[in-house]
């Protein structure tokens, strides 16, 4: 893992509480651990990185989410969305595969809505011409694929249309 990626994991078992982590995990459910950190210190923690390691890149933040989504643990998928929000601008029509792979491993709302909404949506709005036209496509193929998380995810951008 990068430095950057350790620094938010160990940042946010700092920022953990076991009464969190069980009142989240029995509020959300589903097969993710749960440190039991605040959304505000999950977004914290996502700001102290970018003072701390400045001059990402595109390919540094899209390496980094990754790593977060990696770990099987809410905090820190929760960590690589607000990272994707805060540099959505960033991203390019190319980065929706690895979107999408991340909204099928979702399978929660509190992961996916925040996808689809904060930086799918986003970044499609911000998309103009074949790319535009190539990010529908996917879209479209969203809205009608087997996944609960990526129909759901393409309800919630047509909502916002």
């Amino acid at each position: 893992m990068s430095a950057a990626g350790e620094f938010v994991d160990a940042t946010l078992q700092r920022e953990s509480s076991w009464e969190r982590a069980e009142a989240a995990r029995a509020r959300l459910g589903g097969t993710l651990a749960f440190y039991g950190a605040s959304v505000g210190a999950v977004r914290g923690t996502v700001r102290d990185t970018a003072r701390r390691y400045p001059g990402l890149d595109h390919d540094d933040i899209t390496a980094l989410s990754s790593e977060l989504w990696a770990l099987p643990v809410f905090e820190s998928r929760l960590a690589a969305v607000v990272l994707l929000q805060s540099h959505v601008r960033m991203l390019r029509a190319s980065d929706l595969t690895r979107i999408e792979g991340f909204l099928r491993e979702a399978r929660l709302p509190a992961l996916v809505d925040p996808l689809a909404v904060d930086v799918v949506s986003p970044l499609v709005a911000g998309l103009t011409g074949a790319a535009r036209g190539r990010a529908q496509v996917v879209l479209d193929r969203w809205a009608a694929d087997p996944s609960d998380s990526l129909r759901r995810a393409a309800g919630l951008l047509a909502a916002a249309d």
